[in-house]
């Protein structure tokens, strides 16, 4: 973390500087929640909580913060709570007096349902609750929405390789994340990079292989790249030797049990597939190994079935148990460009139609996995819905006449199975008994809940078994 970037007092918005002065005389303790409330996916994996907890939660703020804060909201034009800092430094040695409770992360859950409920702990520190709202959102909605979206592209690709493969090896290496390049920042690669591992073992972002390993309790590698071209190692050599370049590209890293990925649209795409199946044809098949063709430009759809085809008359192709052809396993294409979840439906089907199995392709995405995606995709929110008075409990919502998709819930909450086996949340007091999935998992600067990836990954993938 960018020590600029370490004052948690300031990790919020301006205004919530101002709230401590805005609840009712006699607060004591306000309930909070975190849920998607629709948006484009019917089905939701709420993942990444732990990492903002270990980061952020934590540790505990010092004096030099307190400092700081109040020199900069001050200038800035909002009322700074210092008496409220001061007294959750010397009455807790600096660590947030806040309980958080979660449903187990990588669980598969459907929209308008409680992921996360925050309550404050100490009495006297009521405006703590939704001080915090701004990190723990964020915290929420972006590795959920990038696990999400990486799972339904999962689910999607599942479903070709059931109809039209023997069977769905290989599924987690299917999509590969491209995106580091094209995210905002490092820490974004990071979060959003784990995210998709959740679902999927091929990465290029190491940002999140290293956040398996330090937020996850990840010993084993969980994920994995190929050597692979880019442009200028191709282009370097010079048109008139671009069959130089393919060959070094087969020389340094073709061999048994070995895969090597070449863009080969530099130029021609039509040219570089024919020196791939006349000059380096015996090379390729006798390697032990396997070439992954990169086709890089023009329509996704169009060049993908066109490059299959080609290279099936090239390398030739078998017909498997479901009457769908498949290239030598010495040969495969993988599609990174134009990549997102319609255009993998529109590939997968084009492939389908003219009798190819979705065994013959893998796809990377970048920005379409990581950054073309906001809170709204899912439209998450945190809002309050309890607030206790002078020893009361009241229930706090809001119902816009403007708005009724904005309603949000009364009361503080859990979360329950319903009779058709999906997750339904409840009043507290209706649980009667039932299991809450919501489990406590930080409480007052201490982490009480850790999850692995490896668990991460199995309670995600039930749905594949």
């Amino acid at each position: 973390m960018n020590p600029i970037f370490d004052n948690i007092i300031l990790n919020t918005d301006s205004y919530k500087s101002s709230h401590f002065l805005q609840y009712p005389p006699g607060a004591q303790t306000i309930s909070s929640y975190v849920e998607s409330r629709g948006g484009d996916y019917p089905e939701i994996i709420f993942f990444g909580l732990q990492m903002f907890l270990k980061e952020y939660l934590c540790a505990p703020i010092n004096q030099a913060m307190i400092d700081e804060a109040e020199m900069i909201l001050s200038a800035h034009g909002v009322p700074f709570n210092k008496a409220g800092w001061r007294y959750i430094l010397d009455k807790h040695g600096g660590y947030l007096p806040v309980a958080i409770e979660a449903v187990p992360e990588g669980q598969l859950m459907g929209p308008g349902q409680v992921m996360l409920q925050m309550v404050n702990t100490d009495e006297n520190c009521f405006w703590l609750t939704n001080y915090l709202e701004t990190m723990v959102l964020r915290a929420c909605w972006y590795p959920t929405t990038v696990a999400t979206r990486s799972y339904q592209c999962k689910k999607l690709i599942h479903r070709f390789l059931t109809e039209t493969a023997d069977d769905t090896d290989g599924l987690t290496f299917k999509l590969h994340d491209f995106g580091a390049r094209g995210v905002s920042s490092q820490e974004s690669a990071a979060i959003s990079g784990l995210a998709h591992l959740v679902n999927f073992q091929g990465t290029d972002t190491l940002a999140a292989v290293l956040a398996a390993k330090r937020y996850y309790n990840q010993s084993a590698m969980p994920a994995f790249s190929i050597p692979a071209a880019e442009h200028s190692t191709i282009t370097a050599w010079g048109q008139a030797h671009e069959k130089d370049a393919y060959g070094n590209m087969l020389k340094q890293f073709l061999g048994p049990n070995k895969a090597v990925a070449v863009v080969s649209d530099s130029y021609d795409l039509w040219k570089a597939l024919a020196m791939w199946g006349d000059d380096f044809k015996t090379t390729i098949k006798q390697s032990g190994g396997a070439l992954i063709v990169r086709p890089d430009s023009g329509d996704p759809v169009e060049i993908v079935l066109k490059t299959v085809q080609t290279l099936a008359g090239y390398f030739g192709v078998t017909e498997n148990a479901k009457g769908y052809q498949v290239l030598p396993s010495y040969v495969r294409v993988i599609q990174g460009d134009g990549v997102n979840i319609n255009s993998i439906e529109q590939i997968l089907q084009a492939l389908k139609n003219a009798g190819f199995s979705a065994e013959n392709i893998a796809f990377g995405m970048g920005a379409g996995l990581l950054q073309k995606l906001n809170r709204d995709i899912l439209k998450f929110a945190m809002k309050a819905s309890a607030i206790k008075v002078n020893g009361e409990w009241r229930d706090v919502f809001k119902d816009p006449v403007t708005d009724p998709g904005k309603q949000s819930k009364k009361g503080r909450l859990a979360l329950v199975q319903n009779d058709q086996g999906g997750l339904e949340t409840v009043r507290l007091e209706q649980l009667n008994n039932r299991r809450n999935w919501l489990k406590p998992v930080f409480r007052n600067g201490e982490l009480l809940q850790e999850y692995s990836l490896a668990e991460i990954r199995e309670r995600a993938g039930l749905s594949f078994s």
